[in-house]
């Protein structure tokens, strides 16, 4: 997602090897759709697309899963040894992880450099972290670390029956699993100590910090989920890095600046092109459009919402 003020940029990978980039003027009567079904994921083909947006002429603010702050910074793609962008963090130093805080910082950021095969398409002050995938890796770090034969790990697989028993155990879930598993005190229930811990601080995290609502106290609860996630044994991968090294990077309401709503976007057009299988035009497109549009005027949320929105009249 890219943002200035008003205006957002969707840009969302499909299911089906192509790239669909959703373009939503907030403060306009119109709907733009840039759909290039030939374009890979590659840092060429990701670069003629900002040209077509015109991303140099208004430099906004990025927030992208890091995959595409890879393509976007020219960085190695896959498990690579100098992942973060911000300094010289060894992914596979483990032994010095959740001991060394301060890492080198990266002076430049160009081809040649550790893990750097492109020049940058954007500059790397306009990318900021991604809280919604941030807490999706948190989420992942907990699950495997748990052990697969402790009645909390049981749990998961009966709440989630739909879920195959690898992916559990990989920690793959998304957003509205994670708020079941909020919800459900039974699994706080069957939990140890360490276990009850780290996951009462995950969950203090979210509430009160990777949202809308930025607690006044962020610092003490970050702390306390990494020293928890350390006592249960997670592993620290570069999203759980970037709040233990780069906390000061964070804006100051993440929920502003979320990717929430193009992954959103993600799993309606998933939907959408499966009944249009080997077809991409405007009536696809047409029919997802129509799918959203509706009129609630007293629709009453669970969820309050503290973000102050504008609503056009469309």
């Amino acid at each position: 997602m890219i943002q200035e003020n008003g205006d957002c940029f969707w840009t969302v990978p499909s299911a089906a090897s192509s790239v669909f980039f959703y373009t939503m003027e907030m403060f306009m009567e119109l709907f733009q759709l840039v759909t290039p079904l030939v374009l890979k994921e590659q840092h060429d083909d990701i670069r003629i697309v900002m040209d077509l947006l015109g991303y140099h002429d208004h430099n906004w603010i990025i927030c992208v899963d890091l995959k595409m702050v890879s393509f976007l910074l020219g960085q190695q793609k896959g498990y690579t040894k100098f992942p973060c962008y911000l300094c010289m963090w060894d992914s596979r130093a483990r032994e010095k992880h959740w001991i060394q805080k301060e890492w080198p910082l990266r002076e430049t950021f160009q081809a040649g450099m550790p893990n750097v095969t492109h020049d940058p398409i954007v500059s790397r002050d306009k990318i900021v972290f991604p809280p919604l995938h941030i807490k999706l890796g948190l989420m992942k770090q907990f699950v495997k670390a748990l052990n697969p034969d402790n009645e909390s790990f049981h749990h998961l697989v009966y709440t989630f029956p739909a879920l195959s028993y690898d992916k559990i155990k990989a920690g793959v879930f998304d957003g509205p699993q994670i708020r079941t598993l909020i919800r459900d005190k039974n699994f706080i229930q069957k939990m140890n100590v360490r276990e009850k811990a780290a996951w009462l601080s995950f969950v203090d995290v979210i509430q009160n910090f990777l949202g809308n609502r930025k607690a006044p106290n962020y610092e003490m609860l970050v702390s306390k989920m990494l020293s928890g996630f350390r006592d249960l044994g997670c592993n620290m991968s570069i999203k759980v890095h970037f709040l233990y090294s780069h906390l000061d990077k964070f804006p100051e309401n993440l929920g502003a600046v979320s990717d929430e709503q193009g992954e959103r976007f993600h799993q309606d057009l998933m939907t959408v092109e499966e009944r249009y299988q080997g077809r991409w035009d405007r009536h696809m497109m047409a029919d997802y459009c129509w799918g959203i549009k509706r009129d609630c005027p007293h629709k009453a949320y669970k969820r309050r919402s503290y973000k102050r929105k504008f609503c056009p009249d469309l």
